[in-house]
């Protein structure tokens, strides 16, 4: 059966990500045969947070699949203004629209959405806690670079405590069994929270840890750069003293295997200097080209396919409460408290903070 929503990209079974992968690849090779696939069909982005390619990709995958866009990139120009509820909305949005996209600030945000919504929902990013299709883009622009998703040795660089990339692709390669090391290059105060090294523990995936993009750079094959991401600190001091503490360099390129490529999900700040964009290594531009295909084949999938029943929580809890400040449940107060088992952990049903 299919999957109604992609909340996380694990959502999906390891053989249908597979199939979505490889068409988005043959999309790539002859667009054409699928520009009417999605005929008579409209999409709904609704963005409540800043976005360039995330929004402008799905909008640009549905358009060239034949259907049609509605939605915003500003909820203070909708009824959210005037104090209208996720669940309003969605339940609005949702009788427009064939297919949901949703970027919220908040954590888990999108799987509160798709309790109410009578089509499927995207997580178009929620918070610092999951971007599935970010994770698809890298997969499939991994496989269309590197033949294979399997034994490549990863280095993941910057904001690992905030960047909801790079927990979605730690999170995804483990649950799907893709065997990689991954090399945390960050600060201890940005290090990768111990959540996602625990599901890498109980994976075919090793991990390892560096403060030195310089001396980690030479054993990579693949170097995912992360922005600090300002809008995730509490503290301006704090972001100041770290946004400058990995630039990757020509200096630095020159260390790195002649095959490396270099990802990033882009925005950019100053962790990639212009100059390494010459460098027929520095692939993040054609990453984001390539989120179009593998966000066309993710709608076919979900938009072809007789899909499941929409979420439901077997852990439904009124006495349980997120510790996490940022869960969707902290802003959206009529939510069913909802919890679930991780091993020795009770986690959140909407963020998976553990208490």
């Amino acid at each position: 059966m299919r999957a109604k929503n992609i909340i996380d990209l694990t959502d999906l079974s390891l053989e249908e990500l597979t199939a979505v992968i490889d068409q988005a690849l043959e999309i790539k090779k002859n667009p054409a045969a699928y520009a009417d696939r999605c005929k008579g069909k409209i999409l709904a982005t609704l963005f409540y947070e800043p976005s360039t390619r995330t929004r402008n990709s799905f909008q640009t995958a549905m358009l060239r699949l034949g259907g049609q866009v509605i939605g915003f990139d500003n909820p203070m120009s909708t009824s959210v203004s005037k104090g209208e509820t996720l669940k309003d909305t969605t339940i609005i949005m949702s009788g427009y629209a064939d297919i949901i996209a949703m970027r919220h600030p908040m954590e888990g945000a999108a799987k509160a959405a798709a309790l109410y919504a009578s089509c499927p929902v995207i997580n178009a990013g929620d918070g610092g806690h999951l971007h599935p299709t970010q994770t698809l883009t890298d997969l499939v622009t991994l496989k269309d670079q590197k033949g294979t998703l399997e034994g490549l040795t990863i280095g993941l660089c910057g904001d690992l405590k905030n960047g909801r990339t790079v927990h979605s692709l730690c999170n995804s390669m483990a649950k799907f069994g893709l065997k990689a090391h991954f090399v945390f290059i960050s600060t201890k105060e940005l290090t990768m929270p111990e959540y996602i090294t625990e599901i890498l523990d109980h994976s075919p995936c090793t991990y390892s840890f560096c403060d030195s993009l310089e001396e980690a750079i030479p054993s990579l094959d693949v170097l995912y750069m992360t922005r600090i991401q300002k809008e995730r600190f509490d503290s301006l001091e704090e972001y100041e003293r770290l946004k400058n503490v990995y630039v990757l360099d020509p200096e630095k390129m020159k260390k790195a295997k002649a095959d490396l490529i270099v990802l990033h999900p882009l925005p950019r700040v100053d962790e990639i200097t212009n100059e390494v964009d010459d460098d027929p290594r520095a692939l993040y531009f054609y990453q984001a080209k390539c989120g179009v295909y593998a966000r066309m084949s993710l709608i076919l999938h979900l938009l072809e396919e007789t899909p499941a029943q929409g979420i439901t929580f077997d852990g439904e809890d009124a006495s349980f409460r997120c510790p996490n400040p940022k869960c969707i449940t902290k802003s959206e107060g009529y939510l069913p408290h909802a919890c679930h088992k991780d091993g020795e952990h009770t986690c959140c049903e909407y963020c998976d903070a553990r208490i």
